[in-house]
């Protein structure tokens, strides 16, 4: 059951042209979540890498915030047609994150604490376009929101950018994720609408 946080002031898509079609502008950050929030403390968080079962990398929560940060100011969108404009965030680049890790993957499957996953092609979060994140507007990122850490795309829907991430499988093809399974779009990119199947 998708939970959902209380009514949000929104307007439509012409007061704004830099929304992608079929988007409303909110000042508000809604929750919108598929279960529970996991409430995961510091000493039990872990972010791993692994390609065919085997873990490339490893970091404890300490070692992952000793790690380069980035500060990252964005707009977001989400498939439920609300959009953020100039969020800020910080967090750690998926390049520096690979960085160690040979690979030939073409895809990588996002996995959360509580079960969740989400595939991405891998091309799509490296370059400087992806982030795990831990913080929103100079704060710890909520629980709510996804803390202590998420995976952050910004330019694609925002299922994509996965809540209370642990870790990123690399694979040599596509496979669909939890949304993905249940209808969601294989890619979602905000501008070309690929909501749906």
């Amino acid at each position: 059951m998708a939970v959902f946080s209380r009514g949000f002031g929104a307007r439509r898509r012409e007061s704004n042209p830099d929304l992608p079609p079929g988007q409303y502008l909110t000042d508000d950050f809604p929750v919108l979540s598929a279960g529970p929030t996991p409430r995961i403390e510091a000493d039990d968080w872990s972010f791993t890498v692994v390609e065919d079962a085997q873990g490339l990398a490893r970091w404890t929560w300490d070692e992952f915030l000793a790690l380069p940060a980035e500060d990252v100011t964005t707009d977001i969108h989400c498939v439920t047609r609300w959009s953020k404009l100039g969020t800020s965030w910080r967090g750690v680049s998926v390049d520096t994150i690979l960085e160690a890790v040979d690979t030939e993957a073409t895809h990588v499957m996002a996995h959360s604490f509580g079960g969740y996953t989400t595939n991405i092609p891998l091309d799509e979060l490296v370059d400087g376009r992806a982030w795990v994140a831990y913080e929103f507007e100079g704060e710890p990122l909520d629980p709510e929101h996804g803390g202590p850490a998420r995976l952050l795309v910004p330019h694609l829907y925002f299922w994509k950018s996965a809540k209370w991430v642990k870790g990123l499988e690399l694979m040599d093809g596509d496979a669909p994720g939890f949304w993905e399974q249940n209808g969601y779009n294989m890619h979602g990119d905000p501008w070309t609408e690929e909501r749906y199947w």
